[in-house]
């Protein structure tokens, strides 16, 4: 197959729709990602700290609710979202793009609050017992000394998130929120050219992911030559 017979109708398709790609497709795929990502991180660090507390209960019900988000498509959990939960509960009054970010944070709060409590439980357990020593509280040791240190540890995994939850924003289509993903039904269907309309497509993922993928793998490197280091030195200094 000769792909340069293609080019005429991506350039064709670009001077025309170029607007519904950019100011439309990819302003809302961007405006989800960065709602779901946001408020997943604040609800997996509650998540994460109901996982590590003592009393026994919360943390049986925060593993269930980490297994069920976990073992369940989230094409289901979107479905859910959008068509019971209004339903069930219409004095929230909410749009249909709203339900959908709460349920990609809902879905994203489950994975990140294992990354932020394997960042947490990276941390040196003497930094927790050298912070109540000096007659800090269990609950201010954690907010002014571990979670400072912990997010170092979880910023490279919180990147990863954040690309991932920017591909799941295609499943957003389903229910023609106005994504990228959309922005590409819409052209097809005005111009019948669905190929071509799906490299423009791809061609943006591609262009919002790389750099992203290429900038936490860079920070992750980063810090694990900064994290061999202070190791080296400190077994030198003993």
């Amino acid at each position: 197959m000769d792909f340069s017979l293609f080019i005429p109708n991506i350039i064709k398709i670009l001077s025309k729709y170029w607007k519904v790609f950019l100011f439309t497709g990819l302003k809302n795929t961007l405006l989800l990602t960065v709602i779901s990502v946001a408020l997943g991180t604040l609800l997996g660090t509650l998540v994460a700290m109901g996982k590590m507390s003592k009393f026994k209960p919360l943390q049986w019900l925060v593993s269930v609710y980490i297994e069920v988000l976990r073992g369940t498509p989230i094409l289901l959990q979107l479905y859910i979202f959008y068509f019971v939960l209004p339903e069930l509960l219409p004095v929230l009054n909410l749009s249909s793009f709203m339900w959908v970010a709460i349920a990609l944070c809902i879905n994203s709060s489950a994975y990140v609050s294992e990354v932020i409590r394997s960042g947490i439980q990276a941390v040196d357990k003497g930094q927790m017992e050298a912070a109540r020593c000096l007659g800090l509280s269990e609950r201010q040791a954690m907010t002014k000394i571990i979670l400072p240190q912990a997010v170092r540890n979880i910023l490279p995994a919180l990147g990863n998130e954040f690309i991932m939850i920017l591909k799941e924003t295609s499943l957003a289509s389903t229910f023609f929120l106005g994504d990228l993903m959309t922005s590409y039904l819409k052209v097809k269907g005005a111009t019948y050219l669905g190929f071509e309309s799906l490299i423009i497509v791809g061609c943006i993922y591609f262009l919002l992911t790389f750099p992203l993928s290429k900038l936490v793998a860079h920070f992750e490197k980063k810090m694990s030559t900064e994290k061999n280091y202070r190791s080296h030195k400190r077994k030198k200094v003993s």
